[in-house]
């Protein structure tokens, strides 16, 4: 009878915290999870050939972020209440498969649609190994849902690359620019 009653609880532990993590398919289809990581990535990946910032979204350049998607990872996300999402994704790292790196951010999306809007990259970790990188992004993650900011842990180098004293994220461009 107590193996019984042990084993219940656990299963009750279990079953809750599946509930309670921050997966995108707890949101998310599969089909519409790759429509958002695909527009995520439009704003945070390398542009296509000839792209530019303002025509980067543009319908011509899409398959060449559809191609990529394969290289990236959406680790965690949250919506909150506020209807702020919040992601951790892995990115590759030039052409090394040994490091990657994290993303931390959140945006929102436009009504009735899979597309980011007030994009932000709130941090990126160091090149690491995807190990590294999982571990120290969730923990971010979670800190940014909890506290709605990193900026007590922006002096730690060996989790957070960027912002630093030399680049800043600026939301109007969508990139990482030069402190002035």
């Amino acid at each position: 009878m107590k193996t019984k009653i042990l084993l219940l609880l656990i299963s009750v532990v279990m079953f809750a915290c599946q509930n309670n993590s921050n997966k995108v398919s707890k949101y998310y289809s599969d089909t519409e999870r790759d429509t958002l990581l695909t527009n995520i990535i439009t704003y945070i990946y390398l542009k296509p050939p000839y792209a530019t910032n303002a025509t980067r979204f543009e319908p011509q350049f899409r398959k060449y972020y559809v191609q990529n998607l394969p290289k990236f990872s959406l680790e965690n996300y949250y919506i909150a209440p506020d209807s702020t999402h919040y992601f951790f994704l892995i990115r590759p790292v030039g052409n090394t498969l040994k490091y990657r790196r994290g993303v931390v951010g959140k945006f929102r999306l436009k009504q009735h649609s899979l597309m980011p809007t007030d994009f932000e990259e709130v941090v990126n970790t160091p090149h690491l190994e995807e190990v590294l990188v999982k571990e120290r992004g969730a923990f971010l993650f979670k800190e940014l849902i909890k506290t709605g900011n990193l900026d007590k842990y922006l002096g730690m180098k060996h989790y957070i690359e960027w912002p630093d004293s030399t680049l800043v994220y600026d939301k109007k461009i969508n990139e990482w620019v030069g402190r002035k």
